[in-house]
């Protein structure tokens, strides 16, 4: 696949969007949040798994800053720490090509695994059912 160049890219800090706008007059709006949980990096990527590692908690995620990666990609550093992962052009167009679908699974694998969209925030379900501590050895 062979994606346009974006015309223009611009972090909206109040809301913390990425807005990607093209010559073709296509635009999309993509939060931090949903660029962090589908980071193109080994972390969330991993190798050859069939969908992206859950990335929990991360709906308050912010993008400190966007740097430029030659003529084909920018890397986004997220206030989280995460930084390792390249944006290229072809993968900036998937993700707001895919925005909805993805987004859509995203938020069902979390209510699947229990897990939530807020860091501080554990669902009961996803707690172990019973844990019996180890027994301490008297000597």
């Amino acid at each position: 696949m062979h994606a346009p160049t974006p015309a223009g890219i611009k972090l909206h800090r109040a809301d913390q969007t990425l807005e990607l706008r093209y010559a073709t007059g296509r635009q999309f709006m993509l939060s931090a949040e949903y660029l962090r949980v589908f980071s193109p990096s080994a972390e969330v990527r991993g190798h050859g798994l069939e969908e992206p590692v859950l990335v929990p908690g991360k709906r308050a995620v912010g993008i400190q800053e966007i740097v430029p990666v030659g003529q084909y990609a920018v890397r986004l550093v997220f206030d989280d720490g995460h930084d390792s992962g390249l944006y290229s052009w072809d993968v900036l167009w998937e993700l707001g090509r895919e925005q909805e679908k993805n987004w859509a699974r995203y938020q069902q694998r979390l209510a699947e695994h229990g897990m939530s969209r807020d860091r501080d925030l554990v669902k009961l379900a996803a707690l172990p059912k019973k844990f019996t501590p180890p027994k301490v050895q008297r000597a």
